[in-house]
Order: C-alpha cells, then structure tokens, then sequence
C-alpha cells in the first residue's frame, strides 16, 4: 500500500478524496503534513470537537489553511475570522438577514428567480447545472437580500470566484497586508446611504449595537463593507457549487431522482444528504492559540494551523450507517457541513431553501436527464469543491 499523504492541494487527491479521507480515519486521524506544515483532523468525533472549541481553536487567524498559515492583518468585521465575545456582537447583527420569517419572505422570488433561470430553457436538449442555475440563483439571491444592483451582480459573481483561485497543486497567494477589503462594496453603501430599500445593506446603515467596549454604536463603513464581502462571498460561490453535486449525484442515482419527482416532500431531506454526501465546503480550518491540544493520543502543539476536514467527517463509519451510499430516506441532521457551534454557518437556511426550491424546480421541468461528463469542468478551488460546468442532456 502506498504512504499516506494527504493535502488539499493535490488535484489528483482532490478528484476523490474519499479514499484518501478513509484512510486517515482508520490509519492517522490525527494527521501532520510535513511538506506544508499543517495538522488536519478527520474523524468524525474529532472535527464536532474541534468546531465547537472556540476557546482553544481560534478562527481569529482565518478559517481557510492558506490564510491561518499566512497570518494576514485582518480587517475588522470579518465575523467568521472572529473568536467570541466580538464574533458574537458581529454575527448577531448579520443574523438578522436569514431568520425564518425572512426566509419565508423571500421563497417566492426564489422561485421566480429559478423560474427566469429555467423556463429559457425548457424545449432545448441541454441545461447546465452550474453555467445555467448555480451561476446565476444565489447571486440574485444575495443580490436582492443585500441590495446590490442587478447590473453589478455579475462582477460581485465573478470577485467572489477569482478570490478563491488557486493553481493546480499550490496553495492559494495571500497578501499579507491587502487581505480582504472588501472595498469593491464601498460604492454600493454609498449608493445605499443615498437610496434607502428594503435590503441588507439599508438595514445596516442604520443598525445599533452595543459593541466589545461596552460602546453603543453603528457600524464604521469598513466593517459594513466587510460585512458584505463575507456574506456575498459564501452566499455565491458555496451554494452554487452545490447545484453541480446536485445534477451529478442525482443522475447517478436515477431511481431516488424518480422518487423525489413524484413526491416533493422527500426534497428537504435530499437536499440535507446532497450536503452530507458531496458538501461544497470540504473543511476549515482553526488556529491552535495559546495551549497544546490533544486529539485521540496525538499533541497537537500551540501556534499549529489546523485543518478540520468536513467532509471526511460526513463520510465516517463510526458516525453513519453505510456512509458512502447516498441515501434519500436516511434521517436528516448529523453532517458538519455547516459547522457547528458559534461559528455554524449564518446562512445555511438559505442555502437549504435556495436548494430545495431548485430542486422543485428542475423536477418540475426535467424530471430525468443524463450528465455530459466528457463536457463536466471542475473548478480550481482547495476551499471550495465542485464544478465551474455540469452539463445535462434532458
């Protein structure tokens, strides 16, 4: 048997890493790759753990392994590169984009959204999974929960891709003293400021909060224009890819793809397994602060970056039933797809809603089709996995 390595650069690993992922499991769940320098975690039981330790696993540093092992000056407002007590201000006040009684206020336009993506195509004999649907849905779905115009959408799309990029093999370049200043956002706020709506970004302008000094105060103009950074940026390229996995996994799958076309009310629970099963987000990744940690038998030392592989966790054995057979019918919950703890993904119920009405959708039009695999484009991302075409002949 070949040695064990294991990075998320490696683009042969990366076409499937499940093996790969297995092998850790069994052979060295606690894993430290020399060449790069990282640690990673891929047992189930172990990744929850990690998720949920803010006090010793810091995302202060980032949560992609490119940017904790750089150490870049982080602006203010990044609430997912935030530790407690200030993550917990920052998420409270993002939060309130994605509660329940938003999400219910926005299923329609989802829809008609969908429905503009879709209905173009309907009478062809191809559609495209991602060009299509996961390139445009949650774009103007971030863009009109945000209020960024429709005529900038495609440019905030095309940022939020090129950002992520890496070379085949390399980790991805971070500037050390230029990382993430959103500043591409700056003139919709001032549009904003001066033509209030219903949106996100008009809310913010005009949001109190009592922040980390005990200070009541409004957001500065370089936390608001972080703010939205962040939540375009997961908004668009996370879910997106999701919509590739879906045209993929489900045309391997064509028997459960007939059962979701004659019963709707199974979609939620597939589109939970689709998560499970291929998520977008593979891993994150901490910082180890001030203390050693110990996982299994194995001392993982302070200062270490820490990589928490998400979806090998999804795919442990002593977790789940069968892990690698994408079941329907198996009882939804228990995937770290969204994280867990205080970091749990602010807007995993709209990725879950944009996923399930999608999927209504499809199968509304096109209740079988088979995938061009010979066409299919993988996208060159180590933090986000999925795919840049995934063409269906219908």
């Amino acid at each position: 048997m070949s040695e064990l390595y294991y990075d998320p650069w490696d683009v042969d690993i990366d076409r499937d890493p499940y093996p790969t992922y297995r092998r850790l499991r069994d052979e060295c769940p606690v894993y430290y790759n020399e060449r790069h320098g990282f640690w990673g975690l891929s047992r189930y039981a172990d990744v929850e753990a990690a998720l949920k330790d803010t006090a010793r696993l810091s995302s202060a540093k980032g949560d992609i392994l490119e940017v904790v092992m750089t150490d870049p000056v982080m602006p203010p407002g990044i609430f997912i590169n935030e530790d407690p007590p200030l993550h917990t201000i920052h998420r409270a006040i993002v939060s309130r984009a994605f509660t329940p009684k938003k999400m219910r206020a926005v299923e329609d336009k989802i829809r008609a959204f969908c429905a503009a993506c879709l209905d173009p195509l309907v009478g062809g004999d191809r559609f495209d999974f991602v060009g299509d649907l996961g390139a445009e849905l949650p774009m103007r779905t971030i863009g009109m929960l945000a209020g960024i115009p429709d005529a900038e959408q495609p440019a905030v799309r095309a940022h939020a891709n090129e950002v992520l990029r890496n070379e085949p093999g390399q980790p991805m370049a971070i500037d050390k003293n230029r990382y993430f200043t959103g500043e591409m956002f700056g003139e919709y706020v001032e549009w904003r400021e001066k033509n209030p709506s219903d949106d996100l970004i008009t809310e913010l302008l005009g949001v109190e909060f009592e922040d980390e000094t005990g200070a009541v105060r409004g957001l500065t103009k370089q936390e608001l224009v972080v703010f939205l950074a962040v939540v375009a940026g997961a908004g668009v390229e996370t879910t997106g890819r999701l919509f590739g996995w879906m045209g993929k996994v489900l045309a391997e799958h064509p028997d459960q793809r007939k059962e979701l076309a004659e019963d709707r009310t199974l979609i939620p629970s597939a589109i939970e397994e689709l998560l499970r099963y291929e998520p977008p987000g593979p891993h994150v990744a901490r910082f180890v602060a001030a203390d050693d940690v110990a996982f299994q038998d194995r001392t993982v030392p302070a200062g270490s970056a820490l990589l928490v592989m998400l979806a090998s966790a999804n795919r442990d054995e002593r977790r789940f039933a069968d892990p690698d057979r994408f079941d329907i019918h198996r009882k939804p919950g228990g995937h770290v797809t969204f994280g867990r703890g205080a970091h749990f993904c602010v807007g995993a119920p709209l990725a879950r809603l944009e996923g399930r009405v999608a999927l209504e959708e499809v199968l509304k039009r096109w209740p079988e089709w088979e995938i061009d695999m010979a066409a299919a484009r993988r996208s060159r991302m180590s933090t986000v996995r999925g795919w840049d075409s995934m063409p269906a002949a219908v």
